[in-house]
Order: C-alpha cells, then structure tokens, then sequence
C-alpha cells in the first residue's frame, strides 16, 4: 500500500523543494517517491515542470485544489501507486490553502477506506514568514488578514517542518522551534533544510512510521476571517516567448522580476511568491523565485549561455487586486523587452482574485 502526504504552509516556504529534497533521501533508501503538484488555473505551473525536468516522478493537477476533485485525485494516486510502484506520494496544496486535512485526508478515509495509508499531514513553514505570528509580529508588508491563515496552517498540522534553517544560527533556531512546540503542541516539529538536505531522515522516519490520526480540527475554514484572508489573494499565470537575436536570459528574467517588484512596491502590494522558469532551444532552463518585494532572488537553476529564445512559464501568488495586478504584469514585461531589444510572443495569461466572480 503507498503512503500519502499532504505537504501545506506558507506561500514560499519550500514545499515542492521539501517534496524533492524528502524523495531523494527515499531513492537512496531504495524506495520510490512520487509528487503531485496542484495549484489553481490552468496547466502552466513552474513547479510541476520544474519537477518533471529534474527527474523526478511527478505529474499534476490544476484547476482547482485537489480538496475540491476528489475523483480526480484518487485517479492520480491509483495511477503512482499501481501503475508506476510508488511507495509513498507527496503532494502539495495551493498557495495559502487551509482545509486540506477535512477536505482530502477525511473524505478519503470516509470514501475510500482503507485504500491508501495516509502520513500525518504536514505544514510547511519558513522561519521569515513565521515572523508575522511570532511574539515580534514582525511587519512584512502583509494585510494582517493574513496572519489568519497562518495560524490556521499550523493548528491543522500533525507534523510541522520548519524549513530553510541553513539561513538561521543555532540559537535562532531553537528559539523558532520552541514557538511551535509551545504554540501547536499537537504537531511534531522538525527543523530541516530542504536546499542542504539536512534534518530530513528523521522528519522521514516518523512521516514513514506513524499514520494520520483524523484529528478534527475547527478552523473557522469558510468564516469571516477565511473569507477576509483569500479576498486578498490574487493569481497570475502567463506562458510566453522572447525572441531576439542573442540575449542574456537570466538577465531578462532578473529584470522582469525587479521591473514586478517595483510595480507592486510602487502600489503598496506585496508578493509571498512569484516564480519563473525559462528554457531554451537546447533544453537548458532556468529558474527563480522571489518570495517578497523586499528579499532577494532564489536561483535554483541558471543558464550557461545566451540564447536566440526563451520559453518562460511565469507564476504569481500576489496580495494584490487583479486588475492592478495585470497591469504591472503588462508594464514589466513590456518594459523588459524594450530595455533588452527583444520580442515578445504572448500565448497564455490568466488573472484571477480568489474572490472574482466564477471563483466562488
């Protein structure tokens, strides 16, 4: 029977790098991981193709969150498990998304008893972001409906796995993991790194070794503090070409994301995660994220060359209105373009609040 595992948290923190980083440790025990990757919109997903093309066993399912396609989900899982002999299936849920713990990991023991050997579900968390919530409500440039979700992630949670602890001092992280003991006393805690790959075999061991307990747990999911948090939530996906004659792609990418963070400084916006990933026509790719307009670029890949063209998936998780959102999306990259001499083929864009009409 495969192990599943939902894998929540923060926007940024790291749970599809958490996701690769635990199926390494289980290949090099011999053992098979799978990864399903769900956002909302449609199928341009930086994550999912990222995953694919280093490697890895993984598809995905777009649209929704997967708490809403239960049929659809238990497909794909039927397929890892019998089709390709996974031993255990990860899989995130979007954005800030709470509600997975009664919407998936219920339904399928009400529904499907017996089926799949669930994990404890998990909440992934970065240690900046824990900031908003910790005794220094540190100002992060988020609405403080926000600060909602968070709490709400952590009080789901089973297990918590406090990721990037390589950016933190010994000290800093003790003081981190003794908040979520002291705060969430039913979860175990876990402080791993997902880049380094380090605290990553025991957070297996006991994600391998203990099952869920189907804890109920009220977090007003539907209430007037949910609905307040998710109508600040924007989504943004946009496929495109850049041609030229030869140019930097990473500098181009580079520039698009500043050319966004400025817009959104500029309107008092904020972005918990944006993501690119480019390729070119030899199969290179690139890929950077940003997790705030006030951090610093994450590369996990770039390219060695420049390059006649560029195909670039662009992902946005925005705290921003969705129109205002769209409009810096068109003025940075147009603005882009034009400071590099190049040309843009535009072939899919979606933009949606999460409170649009249609949505909900």
């Amino acid at each position: 029977m495969s192990r599943y595992v939902v894998f929540g948290g923060f926007l940024g923190s790291g749970k599809t790098t958490g996701m690769m980083a635990f199926a390494d440790v289980l290949a090099a025990r011999g053992k098979k991981a799978a990864i399903l990757v769900n956002d909302l919109g449609a199928k341009n997903l930086v994550d999912g193709s990222f995953t694919a093309w280093k490697g890895y066993l993984s598809r995905d399912i777009t649209g929704d969150c997967i708490c809403y396609q239960t049929e659809n989900l238990v497909d794909q899982l039927r397929r890892f498990r019998d089709a390709d002999g996974a031993d255990m299936i990860f899989s995130d849920i979007p954005g800030c998304g709470i509600g997975a713990l009664d919407h998936v990991y219920h339904k399928l023991n009400r529904d499907y008893p017996g089926e799949f050997s669930l994990c404890p579900f998990v909440a992934v968390v970065d240690p900046e972001r824990l900031r908003v919530i910790m005794p220094e409500h540190a100002d992060l440039h988020l609405p403080t409906e926000m600060e909602y979700l968070f709490d709400a992630q952590l009080k789901e949670a089973e297990v918590i796995l406090l990721n990037k602890t390589d950016l933190l001092t010994p000290e800093r992280t003790d003081e981190v993991l003794d908040f979520l003991r002291k705060g969430y006393p039913q979860a175990a805690v876990f402080g791993i790194s997902a880049k380094e790959h380090t605290g990553l075999e025991e957070a297996l061991d006991y994600l391998m070794s203990h099952d869920s307990s189907l804890p109920a747990v009220d977090i007003g999911y539907g209430g007037r503090d949910f609905m307040a948090a998710e109508r600040t939530m924007s989504w943004y996906n946009r496929q495109f070409f850049v041609k030229g004659p030869c140019f930097d792609g990473n500098g181009f990418t580079a520039r698009l994301m500043d050319q966004i963070r400025a817009g959104l400084k500029a309107a008092g916006r904020n972005v918990p995660h944006l993501k690119a990933m480019g390729e070119d026509e030899e199969g290179n790719i690139l890929k950077v994220s940003l997790t705030g307009v006030d951090y610093a670029l994450e590369w996990a890949e770039k390219l060695k060359r420049e390059t006649p063209s560029l195909k670039v998936i662009l992902n946005a998780r925005a705290v921003c209105e969705s129109d205002r959102l769209d409009e810096i999306m068109d003025f940075a990259l147009r603005e882009t373009a034009r400071q590099f001499g190049v040309k843009l083929h535009i072939y899919f864009t979606e933009c949606f609040g999460m409170m649009d009409e249609g949505r909900v």
